[in-house]
């Protein structure tokens, strides 16, 4: 089955959730209103659905292999990404200044659901590349935005981050890479940096290496860390590729999922040193390398949810061609599509539920960012800016994870047929179990989300969203339809378990931090399910509008149904969660050591 863009539910999400139109009236983005997305979207359906559908599947049979130092790429790929590149998709959401064509956030991170839909191997190029923009454009001097980021904001140049090091995963102040200054004010480059997603492949003419090492004499740890600019070639004074830098592939990993897209071992200064050249200030990387991160993290939520819709739509295609089983109610006397049973209905709308709540807090995280970067207000700049980094490793954490049972639950409904890999609905499973992990795993978010974003400031971020959740409860209870009334009862309870967390968390932070970090995960999908299923409510009130004027009704009563469901069958467990974080800290940790 092909995979179709679900550009209607995008759409309706950035004009009545994120407020598009209001984020239209910023300086910066003039011309980009639900006309310019509407426009946007349906042409990068186009491509994605024509060109990157197709090699998804082949990816996944004929990964990308080493040969004689050279990585190639799934046959197709190199022509697919001319395709993207000739088209201006890389500079999306980037500065006119430098080539781009400077649309908001939240209309590049529904193009980049869509890219990722449709195939995430492929994706993976643009999003690192995004990533190393947003780097260069915070931190860089202004010699190496001259030099580098035209060339990558056009997809001429691909972008990579190198932290990880064999002995340094997610602690990085392990790193032991290191750099020697020379008299032209370059580095060289030495170490061994692995798990470099399209560090070495054959789509583009550079690869703009963005690595982490120390300056001989640093600081230990985390302190003494810098971030350098190290290209695959190096770059003439004309602009042009020359030499060949000592950056090398020596070999490439066989993993479970996202096969086609090269992982590669990359080994530094094997022949005297790489060239690199100093990002910002020594001893600031980690600072610059999280910009990188964060812009990435939060793309790793979008593929969380791009996965789990190109899931959800092979399951309901197959539920309706699948014919087994009369119907339990009677209503067919011969066997009939298994769409008909109930627990298939069951696993579809759950499912949806689930991909459609994480989609909509996605767009409401990227209206924020925008509105933080480009609201005229300092003030709202700043209250969107604390909101969309309080809801970062929300959409990373709780997307991925939400993946991971939306994509089980599509080999599900295929039965035996899905344990079987010529139907496809394994690649999304396999394909999804890495995103909870890179980037940061789902307990690193949780951390995040504990320390930086709810104890560090007394839980004072996190009640003030729950006031303006609470605001949401108070319309759906005026609402004269039953149903709102229903999903006012759940979203109040999962709101209040909210705030009991907190306030556990805040009280317990430094006196008990083990009992406090013991709850951290079940609070990021507590913390998750809670800004979802409150989209979901906010939904379900203009859906209730749209068919009071006989607007679109089919869609908008999808809207409503699939926001109930969301609030019976998924944000029902968010005081459960908050039981098992506040009374069953000390079972976590009890256990003797020896004893596992």
């Amino acid at each position: 089955m092909s995979y179709v863009a679900p550009v209607k539910d995008m759409l309706f999400n950035m004009a009545h959730l994120g407020g598009l139109e209001q984020i239209a009236q910023m300086p910066a983005f003039e011309d980009a209103g639900l006309e310019t997305a509407q426009a946007v979207l349906e042409e990068c359906a186009k491509l994605n659905e024509s060109v990157l559908v197709p090699l998804n599947w082949e990816g996944d049979k004929n990964p990308s292999y080493l040969k004689d130092g050279h990585v190639h790429t799934t046959p197709g790929f190199k022509e697919a990404y001319d395709q993207y590149r000739e088209g201006g998709w890389q500079g999306l959401q980037h500065p006119p200044a430098f080539g781009g064509q400077g649309l908001p956030k939240t209309i590049g991170a529904a193009c980049g659901e869509i890219l990722n839909s449709a195939n995430m191997s492929f994706a993976l190029c643009p999003l690192l590349t995004d990533g190393a923009i947003e780097a260069l454009l915070t931190a860089g001097s202004d010699e190496l935005k001259a030099i580098y980021l035209e060339k990558l904001i056009s997809g001429e140049w691909t972008g990579t981050m190198n932290l990880t090091e064999p002995q340094a995963g997610s602690d990085l102040a392990a790193v032991r890479s290191r750099a020697e200054p020379l008299p032209d004010g370059s580095y060289k480059v030495f170490g061994t940096k692995i798990f470099i997603t399209y560090g070495e492949h054959d789509m583009a003419k550079n690869i703009v290496h963005l690595v982490l090492a120390r300056v001989q004499g640093a600081p230990e740890g985390v302190k003494g860390i810098s971030l350098f600019v190290v290209p695959k070639f190096l770059v003439n004074k004309d602009g042009s590729v020359g030499a060949r830098n000592d950056v090398h592939c020596v070999s490439i990993e066989h993993k479970m999922g996202i096969k086609a897209s090269p992982t590669a071992v990359l080994q530094y200064g094997d022949h005297g040193g790489a060239i690199g050249y100093l990002v910002g200030e020594e001893n600031r990387g980690l600072e610059y390398m999280f910009i990188m991160m964060n812009a990435a993290r939060y793309a790793v939520g979008v593929q969380g949810i791009s996965v789990a819709e190109r899931s959800y739509q092979k399951a309901a295609q197959f539920a309706r061609d699948r014919v087994q089983s009369r119907p339990v109610d009677g209503s067919m006397k011969t066997s009939a599509p298994i769409i008909h049973h109930p627990d298939v209905r069951r696993m579809l709308m759950t499912m949806r539920a689930y991909t459609e709540g994480c989609r909509a807090m996605a767009t409401v995280a990227a209206a924020a960012y925008d509105a933080s970067h480009h609201h005229p207000d300092a003030a709202t700049r700043k209250e969107n800016l604390a909101f969309y980094e309080f809801l970062v490793p929300l959409v990373k954490g709780f997307s991925t994870e939400m993946s991971l049972e939306v994509t089980s639950l599509g080999v599900q409904v295929h039965g035996g047929m899905g344990f079987i890999e010529e139907t496809g609905a394994a690649q999304y499973y396999r394909d999804a179990k890495i995103l909870t992990i890179y980037e940061g795993t789902t307990a690193i978010q949780a951390n995040d989300l504990v320390g930086r974003k709810t104890a560090r400031d007394g839980g004072q971020t996190a009640k003030a969203i729950a006031s303006q959740i609470e605001q949401t409860e108070k319309q759906l209870k005026a609402h004269s339809d039953a149903r709102c009334h229903a999903v006012a009862k759940r979203l109040s309870a999962a709101r209040e378990a909210f705030l009991d967390v907190v306030e556990f968390f805040v009280a317990e932070s430094k006196s008990n931090p083990n009992a406090v970090y013991a709850g951290s995960v079940p609070y990021l999908m507590l913390a998750g399910n809670l800004m979802s299923g409150w989209q979901m409510g906010r939904a379900m009130l203009v859906a209730l509008e749209h068919i009071a004027k006989n607007d679109d009704v089919a869609f908008m009563q999808a809207k409503v149904t699939t926001a109930r469901f969301y609030a019976d069958h998924i944000l029902c467990k968010a005081p459960g969660l908050r039981d098992s974080i506040i009374a069953g800290a000390d079972s976590v940790t009890e256990m003797a050591l020896e004893a596992f």
